[in-house]
């Protein structure tokens, strides 16, 4: 797949942050690897972290930060090339450590600072790089454009481009401005992945309006997405209001417009993860239709996209519908064969269960495009989802063979 133009920020930048990114050596390859976002006095977040149960250190330390400051945060600091995982007490001291130095440098709270990291697993975190360049990220952040660039340089691993989405609204005299950010190209699967997502806002929202409102845009977007079937260690996503803008969300109006703002921008972000997965050529997009719920349809759909007989015929464009049907009939729904209809972009392929005439060559021509819908319909009821995943090439493979050297 040809990769699309690096994205650039045309867009007001939300009111009340700041941002700086720099090489600390944390990369063998000297690129940027350490960043910050400082967020204005009062700001409010509220955040989702990976289901594995298997966590790095700055995951433990941001929900313990989250729910010390009651949802108050005030500082991220973000590095890259290294996950703090299975560092045991000495992973989570460093991280802490690490908190304590930029709160000192911000004159706030320790609690009041969020870490993420991501990178490679089992690796001691280099604390004493990073607390020696504390000093220059925190003099260099800037609420710019070109600040924000080099922070979503610096928070990429295998990602071969940035990932940005932003979306605005009028109220009143007023505009807010909401903006995305996002890092992830492998382990992606639902209940998050590698995925390092920052959702920055300056609408007023107290931390319980911001949780409730990310768990719904969530549900629909990144939960709805699997490159390779893995959950990493490290998912976060945090939803960060400075409320500069002065409009609030419990204001007329105000709800809706944003909620729609929000799923927007996490839409946006997860098609870009899927879309720059590692070895991906061909992005599907997998709709189960007729099912006896949502949960259902989502259970289908994460055993097709999962299916490692399935992604590989995505890779050869090879329109070989009966792997999607094997695959439903051990997804452990209650599915009669019979009453399931599959297409390939526009054309049926599969009727009742069984084979029916299609154009092989054009449907091997709708696979072999960058984008291509397949559609799954079962016959049970209304529910229905949408679910964005991938093939599985060789370059994955040759990627994730020597990762970690």
């Amino acid at each position: 797949m040809t990769a699309p133009a690096q994205p650039q920020p045309t867009f007001p930048l939300p009111k009340g942050f700041s941002f700086s990114a720099l090489a600390a050596g944390i990369k063998a390859s000297g690129r940027l690897d350490l960043a910050l976002v400082e967020a204005a006095p009062s700001s409010t977040a509220a955040a989702l972290f990976t289901k594995n149960l298997v966590v790095a250190a700055p995951v433990d330390v941001g929900r313990m930060h989250l729910s010390k400051s009651r949802g108050r945060i005030r500082a991220v600091i973000v590095n890259s090339g290294n996950a703090n995982c299975a560092t045991g007490k000495a992973g989570l001291n460093a991280c802490e450590h690490v908190c304590k130095q930029v709160a000192r440098n911000l004159a706030i709270r320790t609690e009041e600072v969020f870490p993420s990291s991501t990178g490679i697993i089992g690796v001691p975190l280099p604390v004493d790089k990073i607390i020696a360049k504390l000093p220059e990220l925190i003099a260099g952040r800037e609420p710019t454009t070109g600040a924000l660039d080099h922070f979503t340089q610096a928070i990429m691993t295998t990602d071969t481009r940035q990932k940005l989405a932003s979306a605005w609204f009028g109220s009143g005299a007023s505009e807010v401005s909401l903006l995305g950010v996002a890092k992830g190209s492998g382990m992606i699967h639902p209940q998050l992945a590698t995925m390092l997502v920052y959702l920055f806002t300056d609408v007023g929202a107290t931390p319980a309006e911001l949780k409730g409102l990310l768990h719904e845009s969530c549900d629909q977007s990144f939960n709805c997405i699997s490159v390779d079937g893995d959950t990493s260690t490290n998912d976060t996503v945090l939803l960060l209001a400075s409320g500069q803008s002065g409009v609030r969300l419990k204001d007329s109006g105000v709800h809706n417009k944003f909620a729609a703002a929000l799923s927007k921008v996490c839409h946006s972000l997860a098609e870009q993860i899927v879309s720059d997965g590692e070895g991906v050529h061909h992005v599907i997009h997998l709709f189960i239709e007729q099912a006896k719920n949502r949960q259902e349809a989502l259970q289908a759909a994460r055993t097709i996209a999962h299916s490692l007989l399935v992604k590989t015929a995505w890779a050869g464009a090879d329109p070989n519908w009966g792997r999607i049907l094997a695959a439903l009939g051990r997804s452990g729904i209650a599915l009669d064969p019979k009453r399931v209809n599959i297409y390939i972009a526009k054309q049926m392929v599969c009727k009742g269960g069984v084979a029916c005439g299609f154009d092989e060559s054009k449907a091997h021509h709708d696979l072999a495009q960058p984008r291509c819908d397949i559609r799954v319909r079962l016959g049970r009821g209304r529910g229905s989802v949408e679910f964005i995943t991938s093939d599985l090439t060789t370059d994955y493979v040759r990627i994730n063979a020597d990762y970690s050297t």
